[in-house]
């Protein structure tokens, strides 16, 4: 798990750089939008900051997806082209990290998030990102299962191939080495 500590000013500094970059690069992904208002938002939430600085750190490429007009929030979604490298081979959750009896992997989708400060996506925000650009051609990430799925020990992914999304299940305690997640961060 990670702790929650605030990044130096040179990281801050770093992370915008790249984060204005990869915006600038990517304006399909948010057209109509400004990146000196995104920035304010930015430097008025340092612990959200934190929270980019992790995704960026465990290889997510967080750039804005949208804006939430309701909530006021701009949306960061991890852009890499495939599921985050720093978060693979992780099994769904702690109850099934837990349920495993040997080799079991280092930590947890839902945790790790948790201790970032991001959500995992949900099939439908996995959905919208695939058509935003190609993403998970050779990768998978774990997506928020129902409860009712995970009760019965039960957990959803999802990847993109032939251009189509598909979603599978699997036990939530399952791990691969291609297999991690995708976040999403509201600032």
């Amino acid at each position: 798990m990670m702790k929650k500590e605030k990044i130096t000013a040179a990281q801050q500094d770093m992370l915008f750089q790249t984060l204005r970059d990869r915006f600038e690069k990517n304006r399909g992904r948010h057209e109509g939008m400004e990146w000196a208002k995104v920035q304010a938002k930015l430097e008025a939430n340092a612990e959200k900051v934190w929270s980019l600085y992790q995704m960026e750190e465990t290889g997510g490429e967080p750039d804005v997806t949208g804006f939430d007009g309701e909530a006021g929030d701009y949306l960061f979604v991890d852009c890499a082209t495939e599921s985050p490298k720093g978060r693979r081979s992780v099994c769904y959750d702690q109850k099934a990290l837990e349920a495993r009896k040997k080799n079991k992997p280092e930590s947890s989708a839902v945790e790790m998030a948790a201790a970032m400060g991001i959500e995992l996506l949900t099939e439908e925000q996995y959905r919208e990102l695939q058509t935003l650009g190609e993403f998970d051609r050779k990768t998978s990430s774990w997506v928020r299962t129902p409860e009712p799925i995970r009760q019965l020990g039960g957990a959803l992914f999802c990847d993109c191939r032939y251009k189509t999304v598909f979603v599978y299940h699997n036990g939530a305690d399952s791990y691969y080495a291609a297999r991690g997640f995708r976040g999403l961060l509201r600032v």
